[in-house]
């Protein structure tokens, strides 16, 4: 449970803030919103229906049945995977199915967070122009029909998990999901504004940096709690995370330094990210030092995507992602999950789930096999996101728009909610004539144009 409120802290208030503060003023409000509202419509439905969807009883290999998860009789009883039981390939049971210590109420609210962050994720590559009524209908439709499906595939019992696909902690199940779909619905809602896209500065670095730092702190419950107890893995989870994360910053902090003569506030947090996500599929199952060159690749190669790749590749230019969620957590997460193929360790691979042969290429044997498994089942996470999050954007632009309007991409915050983050005189600030009537001197001192921060500039 407290494992599960650090994962909650990182979206509400952290990404909540990161957002907020991370993009241009006459975003912050909408861009918070997104994420507040994500939050809470994930609440709903993951009780309603998409928990069982995730970790209940099989309906089909990758996905399970849809049923509720608040009657008492469900909720106070131990907790149980049903499908998490591990089969040798004659049938038999390797590893019996995943009974934590635990009341089923405990799982239910743990997996929500997740379930809640990875939504929140996505919303990073659509910020500053969808339309706000799709993405209320996007978020209960993508959780239901892609999330749940790589849950119940690696987590739940489905056919990757039973194949032997590691992912520890979510560097396929949310971060390599969410950047795929976030890139996806990024090309079908369509770019912000040209003066959105040449300038779209921060409005508060240093709140950035305090929604950075929840997130930081917050990974020590999303890695940590994965066991779903407190115990060697996770010890081995938390530290193998800061390790990374630091080791991450410090090598995007260079190579800023090195190529732009500056380090970047916003580049760290990038880094930061890279190097929390390339962890999370392997976390208590590397050693230190694999951590350690798990955090130099995670902080090397999303930097060259991002910086390099992302301005040479017309494709990528032509797609929106305004965050570039893509390279922090679908690029990271790819990274991760095959730098777990290599490095997993056959012992720690046994202390978290005793299944026959788990170990990473570096370890020999048949550890070869592992990353072969690892780049497969990342395809079918890439495959299935990209499929389905088409789709999804495809049925809901029959019903509203998925882009703003031109006034509302044009003004902004106060357009799109009638808010505005800062009441800075001159620079967006709303007056009610109730207060301030036609003849005041504040009123006289008002620039006589349409309200919005874009036209008062």
């Amino acid at each position: 449970m407290v494992s599960a409120t650090l994962v909650g802290l990182q979206s509400l208030p952290g990404l909540v803030i990161l957002y907020g503060s991370i993009v241009k003023k006459k975003w912050a409000v909408n861009s918070a919103f997104m994420a507040l509202y994500a939050f809470a419509a994930v609440w709903i439905c993951w009780v309603t229906w998409a928990y069982n969807m995730s970790f209940g009883d099989k309906l089909v290999p990758f996905w399970g049945k849809a049923k509720p998860a608040l009657g008492q009789r469900f909720l106070i009883k131990r907790a149980a995977l049903p499908a998490t039981t591990h089969l040798y390939h004659n049938g038999t049971v390797e590893t019996a199915m995943s009974t934590p210590y635990l009341p089923m109420a405990s799982v239910v609210y743990f997996q929500c967070s997740f379930a809640a962050i990875t939504v929140v994720l996505l919303a990073g590559s659509l910020l500053g122009r969808m339309n706000i009524k799709a993405w209320m209908a996007f978020v209960p439709l993508w959780l239901t029909f892609s999330y749940t499906v790589g849950a119940f595939s690696l987590w739940g019992g489905g056919f990757l998990f039973q194949w032997g696909v590691i992912d520890y902690s979510g560097g396929y199940v949310i971060h390599l999901s969410s950047g795929i779909a976030g890139l996806t619905a990024a090309y079908w809602v369509g770019p912000r504004t040209a003066s959105d896209r040449e300038r779209f500065p921060p409005n508060n670095v240093l709140l950035v940096l305090a929604g950075a730092g929840l997130l930081w702190m917050g990974w020590a419950g999303f890695n940590g709690g994965a066991p779903y107890a407190a115990n060697i893995d996770a010890s081995m989870a938390v530290l193998n995370t800061h390790v990374c994360a630091a080791t991450s910053l410090l090598m995007w902090t260079t190579l800023d330094v090195v190529f732009f003569k500056k380090p970047s506030v916003i580049g760290a947090v990038q880094g930061m990210m890279t190097g929390l996500v390339c962890i999370t599929p392997g976390a208590g199952l590397v050693q230190g030092w694999a951590a350690m060159v798990m955090g130099i690749l995670s902080g090397s190669i999303p930097w060259f995507t991002m910086m390099v790749v992302h301005r040479r590749w017309s494709f990528l230019q032509n797609i929106d992602d305004t965050l570039g969620v893509f390279h922090t957590h679908a690029v990271a997460g790819f990274l991760g999950g095959a730098a777990t193929g290599l490095f997993a360790e056959p012992v720690l691979c046994a202390l978290f789930l005793p299944v026959t042969h788990s170990r990473g290429g570096v370890y020999g044997s048949v550890g070869g096999v592992q990353l072969l498994k690892q780049v497969v089942g990342a395809g079918f996470v890439v495959a299935w996101n990209a499929v389905v999050t088409t789709a999804i954007c495809a049925v809901i632009r029959f019903v509203v728009p998925l882009r703003m309007s031109e006034d509302q991409l044009k003004i902004g915050d106060d357009e799109v909610h009638g808010e505005e983050a800062y009441a800075l005189w001159g620079d967006g600030e709303t007056l009610a004539l109730t207060r301030h009537g036609p003849n005041s001197e504040l009123e006289s001192q008002r620039p006589r144009v349409p309200t919005g921060v874009t036209q008062n500039v």
